[in-house]
């Protein structure tokens, strides 16, 4: 007996990379996890899957985690970065995170040791 499958294949492999890229578009430019999905040929349950997933793996942080932004302080408050700025006292920055917390540091911190920190300071 001979089958033929008519039709497209359902089945198909996604590797980590394609799965993130897929869920770290929801969002942009305002879509919703429907339009992502219809837009990939997927359900919207995979994408929450893949979601779970990629978290359990570490590839994708928590959505109430912090999110860094780049920061240029000298364009923030309109002046140029100049000698000045090294001889004036260095600014304080406070970033208010999850449940009401928040952390002070100076704005020349090590972003290395800024997001252990704020990991340290989350997982509490």
């Amino acid at each position: 007996m001979r089958v033929e499958i008519l039709g497209e294949e359902r089945r198909r492999r996604w590797g980590d990379e394609k799965k993130l890229e897929v869920v770290m578009s929801v969002g942009l430019d305002g879509s919703t996890v429907t339009e992502v999905a219809q837009r990939h040929d997927v359900t919207r349950q995979q994408i929450y899957t893949w979601r779970r997933e990629l978290r359990k793996k570490g590839l994708l942080l928590p959505s109430a985690g912090p999110v860094f932004l780049p920061l240029d302080m000298s364009v923030a408050q309109g002046t140029p970065d100049t000698s000045k700025d090294a001889e004036r006292p260095s600014r304080m920055i406070e970033l208010q995170l999850c449940r009401g917390r928040s952390l002070r540091f100076d704005k020349d911190i090590n972003a290395a040791i800024l997001t252990r920190l704020i990991r340290a300071v989350e997982a509490a």
